[in-house]
């Protein structure tokens, strides 16, 4: 299958020469070991798996012989499934201080990360990987955060097409794992099939506290239909059969796995009556889909849910650039107690971008007025705009912008 660059390569290369060891967190499938196996092409680094029993097994109980076998300069993939060998890397790493000997990707991410923060501290520069972006699909690798200025979106479309409802959809549908890229309908329902059953429910179950798979796939099928509202543990419990407290478990075993995000709310000390609830997103639309139960783009696209799933294309999309980029960036969503809503605001070196997603060709340029909303937060206020089905960049008002979403 033809490679696919990632713009996360560009900060495992710096953060390699950096750190003596380097972990890449995300979910199943999202491509870890794929770019890094990539990036050691035509070097002397060993590559090694945990999913293999047989390896599993030796890292867990002879660690010393293991890194024998496996010696630094060494990929190490699933690196949670044997804690016992952060110890040694640690020792390992202290004695030869050579950057990047170390290579680990973990799938369940609070495992990975607990060890890691009690071993190798001080030591390990730490990435979190999503599934492809749009513009990794297209071949793209922005080096930068927009700086949601009209005339930066005015010169994305001149070097960019832009799509249309049905294409945008399409990609939705399919999600971001590099393995479903090129599936037709029935190939893809075996693959998600498999996805949940080979990947999502064997690390649910190895992580514990899960015994009743049934309830559990009913919480997943639950949760993918509440994309983009307001978390609500009460009606995701109904639905599973399952209490409000094992509800809240589960999102957190689920948002530890890389397969949901929160999205939390803004909040300033200068701000009252806010909300204090996150929102729900799924890192891999497609997979939402599936569980939602759309078994094509059309039907997404023409669907009660498009609204929903079209704010968490975006959501993610944001979520991926702000990973890939060396600017920081904090994403955040607001709501007052009288229901007034900004969808996203992303916060750059105190100023905040506040960002309207609409799910239509035609926005009103209006809704940028709530964006006034910020005006008492303390921050600066600098330009946002409405992500939409516009097929064209246009000014929403002095300031802000009605944008494309294949622009982002």
């Amino acid at each position: 299958m033809h490679y696919i660059q990632r713009g996360l390569e560009r900060t495992v290369q710096k953060l390699s020469r950096q750190f003596r060891v380097l972990l890449i967190t995300g979910a199943r499938q999202v491509g870890k070991t794929t770019m890094l196996q990539h990036l050691a092409a035509d070097t002397p680094r060993t590559y090694v798996s945990l999913d293999d029993m047989q390896a599993r097994q030796l890292a867990q109980s002879d660690p010393a012989l293991f890194f024998q076998i496996y010696p630094p300069p060494v990929l190490i993939d699933e690196v949670q499934y044997a804690p016992q060998l952060f110890p040694y890397i640690k020792l390992l790493a202290d004695q030869n201080q050579k950057r990047g000997q170390f290579w680990l990707t973990g799938s369940q991410h609070y495992a990975a990360m607990r060890a890691v923060s009690e071993s190798l501290a001080g030591r390990v520069g730490i990435l979190e990987m999503m599934g492809l972006s749009q513009a990794e699909r297209r071949g793209l690798a922005f080096a930068d955060l927009p700086d949601f200025a009209l005339q930066t979106w005015q010169l994305r479309q001149s070097e960019l097409r832009t799509a249309e409802a049905p294409a945008v959809f399409k990609t939705i549908w399919r999600g971001g794992l590099p393995e479903a890229q090129h599936l037709d309908v029935e190939e893809r329902d075996y693959f998600m099939n498999s996805y949940v059953q080979s990947y999502l429910l064997r690390d649910i179950t190895e992580l514990g506290g899960v015994q009743n798979l049934g309830a559990f796939r009913n919480f997943l099928t639950a949760a993918a239909a509440l994309i983009g509202q307001q978390l609500n543990y009460t009606t995701l419990a109904t639905a599973a059969g399952i209490s409000s407290p094992t509800a809240k478990s589960w999102m957190q075993l689920l948002e530890g796995l890389g397969v949901v995000r929160l999205l939390r709310p803004f909040a300033a000390n200068t701000l009252k009556r806010l909300v204090r609830t996150p929102k729900l997103y799924f890192c891999d639309t497609g997979l939402a889909a599936w569980l939602a139960g759309w078994p094509t783009p059309e039907t997404l696209l023409n669907g009660a849910a498009s609204g929903a799933f079209f704010e968490n294309h975006v959501v993610t999309e944001f979520m991926k650039i702000s990973t890939y980029v060396p600017q920081r960036a904090s994403l955040s969503y607001f709501r007052n107690k009288d229901g007034q809503e900004i969808d996203l605001v992303v916060e750059m070196d105190r100023t905040l971008h506040p960002l309207e997603i609409k799910r239509t060709a035609s926005p009103d340029p209006r809704d940028v007025r709530r964006f006034s909303l910020l005006e008492s937060s303390g921050f600066a206020i600098g330009a946002g705009g409405i992500i939409c089905l516009s097929d064209k960049v246009m000014p929403a008002s002095e300031m802000h912008s009605i944008v494309p979403v294949s622009l982002i």
